[in-house]
């Protein structure tokens, strides 16, 4: 039974969506946002979302953690902050003895739609309906959602692919 936490890093808002495996499935635990205060200074909010996640860890002990890689908009500020969030999520999943995966936003649109160039909203429809959730619900927790979602096909991929070469093998 192993379950994957995903998380969209924000400094203002953290999304986060948690899915378990059982038997060949994968169903919807938990999501939401993690959110702070706009007049909070940085170290604050790294704060407030140091106690959200922790709490999220502490009670569903996931065995997988991914994050979306830091991609270079046009504001580096933005992505040194971003970039103090990661090390924070980073952090805590080697804390919880959570094994970290990293992707990017175009890898994990190609994953779930067929398209890296899908927009939030087909994504979200997308995460919606395979995880059976009304929608709409929160962007950032949907973008989490899809992280984990995304890494459980990678993982079922790996999981052929290992059967696949153990059967050449025996040929």
């Amino acid at each position: 039974m192993a379950i994957i936490l995903g998380v969209d890093p924000g400094s203002r808002k953290m999304g986060f969506g948690l899915l378990k495996q059982e038997g060949e499935d994968w169903v919807h635990l938990d999501h939401g946002v993690i959110e702070t205060k706009d007049k909070m200074s940085l170290p604050e909010r790294l704060y407030v979302a140091y106690q959200g996640l922790e709490r999220v860890f502490s009670q569903y002990r996931p065995e997988f953690t991914v994050v979306e890689k830091i991609f270079l908009g046009k504001n580096a500020d933005s992505a040194f902050k971003l970039g103090h969030v990661r090390g924070l999520v980073l952090q805590l999943a080697w804390a919880h003895e959570s094994e970290v995966f990293e992707y990017a936003p175009r890898s994990v649109k190609k994953t779930l739609t067929g398209s890296g160039a899908a927009e939030k909203d087909q994504v979200q429809m997308f995460v919606c309906h395979c995880l059976g959730l009304r929608p709409p619900i929160q962007e950032d927790a949907s973008d989490a959602l899809a992280l984990a979602l995304s890494h459980s096909r990678w993982q079922e991929n790996g999981r052929r692919l290992e059967g696949f070469c153990r059967q050449v093998q025996e040929l």
